[in-house]
């Protein structure tokens, strides 16, 4: 299984990036879906995740700001990040853990917000 992200960038502060995050096979087989950020020097965090029955997890730092959602007809799972913050600053990299409990990930993608 491959993840393949994609949607990062350059941002000012205020601004809006949508990340993508499409599976090279069926998500369904994925009980739990979801998207990290590694900010330089700083461990791996969690930013959203999502399961098959649709129900969402927020980091603090992100809620009411982010939005996790799922495509399964497009094995996609999409994170909508408004009201950008430099703080926002770091690698993002889509997760995937099988119904086996096997983890997958994705090659990261940069988001760089300005102030």
């Amino acid at each position: 299984v491959q993840l393949q992200a994609s949607g990062g960038g350059l941002v000012q502060a205020g601004g809006s990036l949508r990340l993508s995050c499409v599976a090279s096979g069926s998500i369904l087989t994925f009980r739990l879906m979801g998207w990290y950020r590694q900010a330089p020097g700083i461990q791996r965090e969690l930013v959203a995740t999502i399961t098959t029955g649709g129900n969402r997890n927020y980091a603090d730092s992100v809620k009411g700001r982010f939005t996790i959602s799922r495509d399964n007809a497009e094995n996609t799972i999409l994170l909508q990040m408004n009201s950008l913050k430099p703080d926002d600053t770091a690698v993002y990299y889509c997760n995937a853990v099988s119904d086996f409990g096997v983890v997958y990930w994705g090659k990261g993608t940069q988001v760089t917000v300005s102030s």
